[in-house]
């Protein structure tokens, strides 16, 4: 046992407790109240394998401004707040999909560094003095003795620094530098006069967001600016201010549309300078958001690991519009400033979003924010729709207000799908239906391959319309995008197919849902009976040869044949029958499981490891989008002991730690994986995203003994789901009998009507499987 690092941090006058848990076991403990669990987060979870937008501490939810310290610029992978690199390299305010920028360092002037600050201003730091908590964030500056403090709103970064006494006070605005997945260019800074600034820059295009993106921003300090000088190497600036033995405050506003816009965030969220104040709404924000989900039982870490899972649910996918819902159009030939419709009191009816890829959303925030964050589900409909209207197409994944085309075939359809079979989204279905359609024919989304910003090849769409599957290779694909694995690709639209035709069904078009019910079959024409698992097919019809499936990437996406052959979500019967029933499906199964047991479920602890030998070949990985739902599927095939059996040792193996180097094992992608482990951890999943009538729940094997879910009464009538495990423990991991509201549930699933009108789950939990 390592010893716990207790880091206290003091706002407005309450001792607030971090505690930063190495590695540790302690005795159970019972529900914090919603005030506190902010405090449970830890927020250097996984921060040695970190990215771009992965690590967020002085943020909001899904805030325009994500503020937090850089240790690492030089990437996308790597970049951002690392752990293990000790040297602070600046703070900047864009952390997101394809997006960076605005990066600040407070900095002291001295006859030796005068001439060379500009180019030479890193500092040491030590997390032995460095204060985490959602919404705050600080640490001290070694090299300069300045202690940072950060925080923010939803587009304001807030900074707070103490000066060592009689320092020459500076701070130098790096604006023309790479930081994480682009460069920062054109970066200009003007005096407006003695206690305000402001400027612009530009996001450079990169290989997937192929169009810049202008940055305004306006500058607020409460100490004078004596002076700004530029260097015309760098292109830094370096604003000197006025003596003062005050702490320094500045405020940042930034705006993708104007430099008034700018000021006008600053004035809707920020008017004052109450900086413990700030700190105390983000606390408070986070912890209504995380309150949500009520939790009793398990160990201490436990619980910190649960909430770390849902604030990481909650921190991807950021807000692009201004307060008054102008918003950046780049979708067009030519860029253009948008305005999100108003309400009746002139506000802004959604927000507007960046967001990573929706490829493997089907099983982690459909559910989640379906169930627990509907308004949140409901507003990026609302956006992702607003694309649509823009640009002509839903995309998978946009940044800097255009599409990316990230990852592969329409994955947002089964979330939108998702939030109008659960009631968040009931006007206007027509034209979303419309507008999903076009994305799974010629010209749309679905027949680009990742990337593939200007042809419509690379997605194979013609042969898996005509053939029924995407052929491997795809002829005329190559230099066309990246993923062209034709197997996957089959998989995949023939799942998105299926959630389609869901829809058209519920809109009584029956032409259109019987034609895309036939092309959810497609998965068929892949699946090779001969050795028993799915395998590509080239462009005529010939099986792929010297056919591996435990190879990595051969004909399947970021997965192996091995994993991808369960991806049929909407069919697992199906699926079944084509390997000789489900006896036979589930001992296939249950082998992949024992054997990937061995290495933890996962293939490394790092997404870019699953291209190393000793890990590609593991037969189902928790640590990427393609089979995190295999644990699950034994329900669906009449095993849910083995359910129960593998969903807590996976949560045990892979998802229990709390420590800089795990957590997620892989790909977080912007809080999926965060997602997904709360569903493990409270008993529920959708294995079809939730695209159903009146979608299902499996029941799993909670981890706690009482999960309380707050029910957002603007959408459902009930007011709680509860789910209560009696006899619960690590031992006691199955289910023996089930009851919803008193009566007994004899299938292990429940309904989405069921849930959301309220009410209590009694699970008793045994250490035998049922008989």
């Amino acid at each position: 046992m390592r010893l716990n690092k207790i880091l206290k941090i003091r706002t407005l006058g309450i001792s607030f407790f971090l505690i930063f848990l190495v590695a540790c076991k302690t005795e159970k403990t019972a529900f914090l109240p919603n005030n506190q669990l902010a405090d449970k987060v830890y927020p250097l979870l996984d921060t040695e394998n970190s990215r771009w937008f992965f690590f967020s501490s002085a943020s909001r939810p899904f805030g325009m401004v994500n503020l937090n310290p850089d240790t690492g610029i030089k990437s996308d992978w790597g970049g951002g707040y690392v752990y293990n690199i000790d040297t602070i390299k600046g703070f900047s305010h864009i952390h997101e999909w394809q997006m960076s920028g605005l990066s600040v360092m407070p900095v002291t002037i001295s006859n030796g560094n005068k001439a060379t600050v500009f180019k030479d201003f890193y500092s040491k730091f030590s997390h032995e003095t460095e204060k985490i908590t959602p919404g705050y964030h600080s640490l001290l500056l070694d090299r300069y003795q300045i202690n940072t403090e950060l925080t923010s709103t939803k587009r304001i970064g807030f900074h707070r620094y103490s000066f060592p006494e009689k320092a020459q006070k500076a701070i130098l605005f790096n604006l023309n530098t790479i930081l994480g997945p682009c460069e920062n260019t054109n970066g200009t800074l003007e005096k407006n006069n003695d206690y305000e600034l402001s400027g612009t820059f530009e996001m450079s295009p990169n290989f997937r967001r192929p169009k810049p993106l202008k940055v305004y921003f306006k500058i607020k300090l409460n100490t004078s600016i004596t002076s700004i000088e530029k260097d015309v190497v760098t292109g830094n600036y370096l604003i000197h201010l006025g003596k003062s033995d005050a702490k320094v405050l500045m405020k940042v506003g930034i705006s993708y549309t104007s430099l008034e816009n700018a000021i006008n965030n600053i004035q809707q969220e920020l008017p004052h300078w109450d900086f413990d104040k700030v700190v105390a709404e983000s606390k408070t924000e986070w912890n209504n958001l995380l309150g949500r989900i009520q939790i009793e039982g398990g160990t201490e870490t436990d619980q910190r690991r649960f909430y770390t899972d849902l604030w990481h649910a909650l921190q991807g996918r950021k807000i692009i519009s201004d307060a008054n819902g102008v918003y950046p159009d780049n979708t067009g030939d030519k860029f253009r400033i948008g305005q999100i419709p108003l309400d009746e009191k002139g506000k802004p009816k959604f927000n507007q979003y960046n967001s990573d890829s929706f490829w493997g959303a089907q099983w982690t925030i459909n559910t989640l924010w379906g169930l627990v964050y509907p308004e949140m589900m409901e507003e990026f409909t609302h956006s992702l729709m607003q694309y649509y209207k823009d640009g002509g197409l839903i995309p998978r994944g946009p940044a800097g207000g255009n599409y990316t085309f990230v990852m592969t075939g329409a994955s947002s359809t089964p979330f939108i799908v998702s939030a109008i079979q659960k009631g968040l989204v009931k006007e206007d279905l027509e034209s979303i239906y419309i507008a999903l359609k076009k994305n799974h024919m010629l010209n749309g989304i679905m027949g680009k391959a990742g990337y593939e910003h200007n042809t419509n090849l690379g997605g194979g769409l013609k042969y898996y319309m005509e053939n029924g599957f995407v052929p491997y290779p795809i002829p005329e694909g190559n230099k066309f995008g990246s993923h062209q694995d034709g197997a996957s690709q089959t998989l995949e639209y023939a799942y998105q197919d299926w959630t389609l035709a869901q829809l058209a069904r519920k809109l009584n078009l029956q032409e259109d849902y019987n034609y895309f019910m036939a092309r959810s079959k497609n998965y068929q024409n892949v699946f090779d009976k001969s050795i028993g698992w799915m395998r590509p097919k080239n462009v005529e019809g010939k099986w792929f040869e010297n056919f591996d499936p435990y190879q990595y990437e051969n004909g399947f996406i970021e997965s192996n044949g091995a994993q991808s052959t369960w991806f049929v979500p909407q069919d697992i019967e199906g699926l079944a029958e084509l390997m000789g029933g489900k006896e036979k499906a589930v001992s296939k199964l249950n082998t992949q499981f024992e054997i990937a047991k061995k290495q933890k479920f996962t293939s490394g602890i790092s997404h870019d490891a699953e291209l190393h030998p000793e890990y590609s070949r593991i037969p189902i990985n928790f640590g990427n989008q393609p089979s995190i739902q295999t644990s699950f599927i034994f329900n669906l095939l009449g095993r849910p002991d083995l359910t129960q059996y593998w969903t807590r040792n996976v949560v045990k193996e892979t998802f229990s730690g709390l420590a800089p180097n795990t957590g997620y094992n892989g790909d977080e992608d912007q809080g999926l994986m965060g997602s997904l482990n709360v569903l493990l951890k409270i008993g529920l999943f959708q294995m079809n995203g939730g695209t159903e009538e009146n979608p299902q729940y499996q029941i799993g094997s909670p981890l706690f003994n009482k999960v309380t879910i707050q029910l957002n009464q603007k959408y459902y009538q009930g007011k709680n789901f509860v789910i209560k495990a009696n006899n619960n423990s690590p031992e006691s991991v199955y289910i023996d009998t089930i009851n919803f509201n008193k009566k007994p549930v004899l299938k292990f699933s429940i309904s989405q009507e069921e849930i959301t009108n309220g009410g209590e789950l009694i699970l008793e939990m045994a250490d035998k499987p049922k008989q």
